[in-house]
């Protein structure tokens, strides 16, 4: 008996879950739902190679459908996927960097919220787009995660507190530390005025 594709479009992400739980095809829809979202998530938080990444989504895609039964509803079915993303991605960093750990931590000067969104609108032009990169790539991760899923994957508090695991307030207070180490990094290479002013 031969089997028609799925057409994932018709249906939504709950009831993408349910009918995977019975009939494994279905998993397919979440993995292309989500596949291009979560790559460039990976990429923008950690800047690994392809390779890496693919690698990175694999492990994550398992676990996914290891803990699909363990989905909250009362969470964003993509936060839930995130999460599982975000966590594979740092055990995948903490592994290639149990060598070397030396995570710098800045905390200076502040920067106007419009301000660092509009550094982080990745579509204003490419110099930009690779300044705000190379800064990113400076921070801490948990620094540079936390402005990843706010500024870059626009998501509210919540989302990111239910992505992180930690509570809302405490997501208020590294993304102001995060903008405030973003600014201070801009500022010793003197790209604050430029990034600023584009």
């Amino acid at each position: 008996m031969v089997k028609t594709k799925i057409n994932c479009s018709e249906f939504s992400d709950s009831e993408i879950i349910s009918k995977s739980l019975e009939d494994l095809d279905y998993f397919r829809c979440i993995y292309e739902r989500y596949e291009k979202k979560l790559k460039n998530y990976i990429k923008k938080i950690s800047g690994f190679n392809n390779d890496e990444i693919e690698d990175i989504l694999q492990n994550a895609f398992i676990n996914i459908w290891k803990n699909i039964n363990s989905y909250d509803k009362s969470m964003k079915f993509s936060s839930f996927l995130y999460r599982i993303v975000h966590n594979e991605t740092i055990s995948y960093w903490r592994k290639i960097n149990s060598k070397s750990k030396n995570e710098q931590s800045y905390a200076i000067n502040n920067l106007k919220d419009k301000d660092i969104d509009n550094n982080l609108d990745m579509e204003n032009s490419t110099s930009k787009k690779d300044e705000i990169t190379k800064i990113l790539n400076l921070l801490p991760i948990k620094y540079k995660e936390i402005l990843v899923l706010k500024f870059l994957e626009n998501m509210d508090y919540e989302e990111i507190s239910d992505i992180l695991k930690i509570p809302e307030g405490t997501v208020a207070t590294r993304i102001n530390r995060a903008k405030k180490a973003f600014a201070k990094i801009a500022d010793k290479k003197n790209l604050l005025d430029k990034l600023i002013n584009y």
